[in-house]
């Protein structure tokens, strides 16, 4: 029976599939996107999202909670610094899933997993650039005094007859 089997068990037990995930997060948070099977890959979703919007706020609570699901102290620093900058107005929806086709060896359905903010193709390879915003009002184009261009032209004539 299927009675409150709420995940994905992955034929693995408890210790096992814990160890597994977070080798597969702390893996995704350095490369910013993995291969590995389709059902893993979801499964994987489901862990890292919520430690991705614990590291939006960075307190020493929340490092606290991320460090005890993943265990990895490189892997909390830089999803607490790079990829929580990057994610910081980003309602949910940390992930994506491209499904790649089936594995040569035993025919499983394979996939990448990657960290959204990070793919340069759907960006537009461009980087988001702050609006820097001032207190100080600027002078009107029309305020400003017309620059006389007359002289210039003058004095270009000149040269022009001398020769």
């Amino acid at each position: 029976m299927r009675h409150g089997k709420k995940f994905n068990h992955l034929s693995r037990q408890k210790g096992h599939r814990a160890a597994m995930l977070a080798n597969m997060a702390c893996s995704l948070i350095e490369h910013k996107r993995i291969n590995t099977t389709v059902a893993k890959a979801k499964a994987l979703k489901q862990f890292v999202e919520p430690l991705v919007t614990k590291s939006k706020e960075d307190t020493t609570h929340n490092r606290r909670i991320v460090f005890a699901y993943l265990r990895n102290k490189y892997a909390v620093t830089e999803l607490f610094r790079e990829v929580a900058a990057k994610v910081a107005d980003r309602p949910g929806g940390y992930t994506r899933i491209i499904k790649m086709g089936n594995r040569l060896g035993d025919n499983a359905d394979m996939a990448m997993i990657e960290l959204v903010d990070f793919n340069t193709l759907y960006t537009g390879g461009k980087k988001e650039e702050k609006k820097v915003t001032t207190r100080r009002s600027r002078a009107k184009k029309s305020d400003a005094a017309p620059v006389k261009e007359a002289p210039a032209a003058e004095t270009s004539e000149n040269t022009e007859v001398t020769e």
